[in-house]
């Protein structure tokens, strides 16, 4: 199935975009990744407003919502040491942060990372974060219902606009490790 890039008022190859995404992004973007060609990777530019998936799936449409993916910046921790890492889950689902990831990241505690460590290490503005471009040190964990996807909107490392990626093409992202049991459906 492909991306339904004719419902949004301006989707265009990210390639296409690259002034409007952050440094990070852009060169990922640009760069490609996994074998994954970059024309694959569509830009859709929107207002900052309702860049938060709720609003989001309310301006565009409630079947997107399972097509969305949440990007979280974890921090677990052991002994003095700090692991950041990214969790990748679809939009219905919440993070099992006190279960997967910290068994994953064998940490003893694990908690969303401060929101200025989020932004300041990731160069992504909050509520944009996207698994995109992350530090290629971090883990970046992701629930296999993402990958399952023909394709998943994600954040585009700004809150002016989304990214359109294959599922399977995130999981070939740097970092990435598909972690059974990571999302949780409420």
């Amino acid at each position: 199935m492909r991306a339904p890039i004719g419902s949004f008022e301006d989707a265009r190859p990210a390639t296409e975009r690259l002034e409007l995404l952050t440094a990070p992004v852009a060169a990922a973007v640009r760069e490609g990744w996994g074998g994954f060609p970059a024309e694959q990777i569509i830009h859709v530019d929107t207002d900052p407003e309702i860049a938060d998936t709720a609003a989001f799936v309310e301006h565009h449409g409630a079947d997107l919502l399972s097509r969305s993916a949440n990007c979280v910046v974890v921090a677990g921790k052991r002994g003095g040491d700090v692991t950041l890492a990214a969790c990748l889950v679809l939009s219905h689902s919440r993070v099992d942060v006190n279960g997967a990831v910290r068994k994953h990241l064998g940490a003893r505690k694990v908690r969303f990372a401060p929101m200025d460590t989020a932004i300041g290490d990731t160069g992504m503005e909050y509520g944009g974060i996207t698994p995109v471009g992350l530090p290629e040190s971090w883990p970046l964990l992701i629930d296999p219902a993402v990958v399952d996807q023909d394709w998943v909107l994600i954040g585009s490392g700004s809150r002016r606009g989304k990214l359109i990626t294959p599922g399977k093409a995130l999981a070939a992202l740097p970092g990435a490790v598909v972690v059974e049991g990571l999302g949780i459906t409420s």
